[in-house]
């Protein structure tokens, strides 16, 4: 099976495209409480640099997650990937030295992360952003995101900052009830 079968991989020309699922580090995990490193650019021709991206994938996907970023596997860099898994406006994104221009407005909602499972805690958020960084090929993008989309991405970049949703939120909680539980797979699902 080749990359191409996956929704976010390189498709892969010659070599054969083999998944690595990466473990999803939890909090208290010293890589999840520091700044990640900017990418150096030059590193996007690296093929293991590549086989990172297509492992954040994959491992967003298996979790399962709509948001991913390399620090919660581990990787002290500015990377992060996306995926809402509704239709092609909302992802596959992968996002390299991600910045946002734009916060606006104000929103509440409850949140819940793979490295803090079964938790959530209500969080406000900004209402919409525009993140802008480079995309696997080093291609400039930039993504407006408002709703669920906008808030996936201000989580993920909190953790290339540091910070887990649960130094931000209130009334963190187990996900005990129906409604709590069909909340974790919203943004960043953990098992309940």
């Amino acid at each position: 099976m080749t990359a191409s079968h996956f929704r976010g991989l390189a498709a892969s020309g010659i070599i054969a495209f083999v998944p690595y699922i990466r473990p999803i580090i939890h909090d208290g995990h010293p890589t999840l409480r520091k700044v990640a490193k900017k990418v150096n650019l030059e590193e996007l021709d690296d093929p293991l640099f590549q086989q990172l991206i297509d492992d954040m994938f994959v491992t967003m996907y298996d979790a399962p997650g709509i948001g991913l970023a390399a620090p919660q596997i581990n990787v002290s860099k500015r990377i992060f990937v996306v995926d809402l898994q509704d239709d092609e406006k909302h992802g596959p994104y992968v996002v390299i030295n991600p910045k946002f221009t734009v916060t606006e407005g104000e929103v509440e909602s409850i949140e819940g992360c793979l490295s803090v499972p079964g938790m959530i805690g209500d969080l406000g958020r900004y209402e919409r952003v525009v993140c802008v960084g480079v995309d696997r090929n080093g291609k400039r993008i930039e993504l407006e995101g408002t709703g669920l989309f906008g808030r996936c991405m201000q989580h993920e970049m909190d953790h290339l900052n540091g910070v887990l949703y649960v130094d931000k939120a209130k009334n963190i909680r187990p996900a005990l009830t129906e409604e709590e539980r069909e909340a974790l797979p919203d943004v960043e699902a953990a098992s309940a």
